[in-house]
C-alpha cells in the first residue's frame, strides 16, 4: 500500500520536473534499503534495526535475526545467516575476511561497508576507491558516500559539482538522505519549489528529518495543504509498512 501512495505523489510531481528538472525527479517506490530477503519486508531507515550478513551481504531486519536466534538458542544449532546458511564468523578477522570475498565477487553492498570501514580508520583514500567502485556498479550508498567525500574534501578535491551528481544519482536510487541534502542545495539556490519536492518524496519514503523540514515549508506556505496531507499519509503509510510482530519483539528484547 505504502508503495502506491508514494507512486500517486511521484507522478504528480514527475509532470511537474519533467520542463525543469534533471534526473533527480526520477525515484524507485522504495528506499534504497530494499525489502528483507527473508520476510521480504521494507527495511527499516533505522540502522539499528537491521544487520548487513558479511558472508552474503544481505541486508536482514532485526525481527527475522532475532527469530532465528531464538530458535537458534532453543535447537541448540550451530549459528549461521539466517539467509544463506553460512556459519556465523568467530572474529572481527574472520568477518573482515568474508567482507573482502564479497568485494572481490563484485558485490557493491560489500564495496560500501568496506569503504565506510576504510573511513573510519581515518584512510579516506581507501574509503574513496571503495565507494567509487560501488558507484560504478549503481549502488545508492556508494553515490551518497561519494557526495560526502566531495563535499569535505576527504580522499579527494572539494567538487560541489560531483557532490551534487552523486546526491541525485543517489537520490535517483531511493536514498532519502540525498534527497534531503538535495533540498538544502535548493535552497540555497532559491529554488524553493524543487526543495520542496525534494523533502516530500523523502518524507514518503519514511524520512523523519524531510517530514519535520516539510512541515516547515507548510508553516511557511510553500507547500500545499493537499500535498503536505499526501506526504504525511505516505510517510506514515512507509513506517507501517516496515512492522510486523516479529520486528516488534525485537524491539522489546533489545529494550530489555
Amino acid at each position: 500500500m505504502y508503495r502506491l501512495q508514494i507512486g500517486s505523489i511521484l507522478q504528480r510531481y514527475m509532470s511537474e520536473r519533467a520542463q525543469t528538472s534533471t534526473q533527480a525527479g526520477m525515484q524507485p517506490e522504495s528506499s534504497h534499503e530494499g525489502d528483507c530477503p527473508i520476510c521480504c519486508l521494507p527495511i527499516s531507515l533505522e540502522i539499528k534495526k537491521s544487520t548487513m550478513m558479511t558472508c552474503c551481504s544481505k541486508k536482514i531486519c532485526d525481527g527475522c535475526v532475532h527469530s532465528y536466534e531464538l530458535r537458534i538458542f532453543q535447537d541448540r544449532l550451530e549459528p549461521t545467516c539466517p539467509f544463506c546458511r553460512h556459519p556465523a564468523p568467530k572474529s572481527r578477522e574472520e568477518e573482515d575476511m568474508n567482507i573482502m570475498k564479497r568485494v572481490t565477487a563484485k558485490d557493491p553492498v560489500a564495496m560500501t561497508h568496506m569503504g565506510l570501514v576504510r573511513y573510519r580508520s581515518g584512510d579516506y583514500g581507501g574509503a574513496f576507491r571503495y565507494q567509487n567502485l560501488a558507484a560504478e556498479l549503481g549502488h545508492a550508498g556508494g553515490h551518497f558516500q561519494l557526495s560526502c567525500l566531495y563535499r569535505k574534501g576527504q580522499g579527494v578535491e572539494k567538487d560541489r559539482k560531483k557532490e551534487v551528481y552523486h546526491l541525485e544519482q543517489a537520490a535517483i536510487g531511493g536514498h532519502p538522505i540525498a534527497r534531503y541534502n538535495l533540498c538544502i542545495e535548493e535552497e540555497e539556490n532559491g529554488r524553493m519549489n524543487r526543495a520542496m519536492q525534494h523533502l516530500i518524496i523523502a518524507a514518503a519514503l519514511g524520512h523523519y528529518a524531510s517530514l519535520n523540514a516539510l512541515k516547515d515549508g507548510f508553516k511557511d506556505e510553500l507547500v500545499s495543504k493537499k500535498d503536505f496531507a499526501a506526504a504525511l499519509r505516505a510517510h506514515q503509510a512507509a513506517i507501517d509498512a516496515t512492522k510486523s510482530p516479529q520486528r516488534e519483539a525485537a524491539e522489546k528484547a533489545r529494550k530489555d
